[in-house]
């Protein structure tokens, strides 16, 4: 087993969750949740090395630019339409990033 597959894939998950969390209840505190453990699940990617890992980082990194400018527009503008919008990009993107790695994982194994 790939014990840091197995964190960034927990991490992403996490991110995801937390996300649609906020999306349910509107909670700056999950908004922030999501955001930091999505950063944590982007700096885990930076050292990758597999067959899409520019696709996982960018699908992370996207999350990413999401979720902060989120948390500002709900935290300093009190513009909650807008955070809810860039919360549902990042779901989008972490989405993304988990159909990614399941590809990822099935090359993986046809490979061997």
């Amino acid at each position: 087993m790939q014990w840091g597959k197995v964190f960034y894939i927990f991490f992403t998950l996490m991110s995801l969750t937390t996300s649609a969390a906020f999306l349910h209840d509107h909670a700056l505190v999950a908004l922030f949740i999501a955001g930091s453990v999505n950063v944590v699940s982007t700096i885990m990617k930076i050292g990758v090395r597999n067959i899409l890992s520019a696709e996982l980082l960018a699908g992370s990194l996207v999350a990413d630019l999401h979720l902060i400018p989120a948390f500002f527009a709900m935290k300093f503008y009190d513009n909650q339409p807008l955070a809810v919008g860039l919360v549902i990009g990042a779901v989008i993107a972490n989405l993304y990033t988990i159909v990614i790695s399941i590809v990822e994982s099935s090359k993986e194994k046809a490979d061997f």
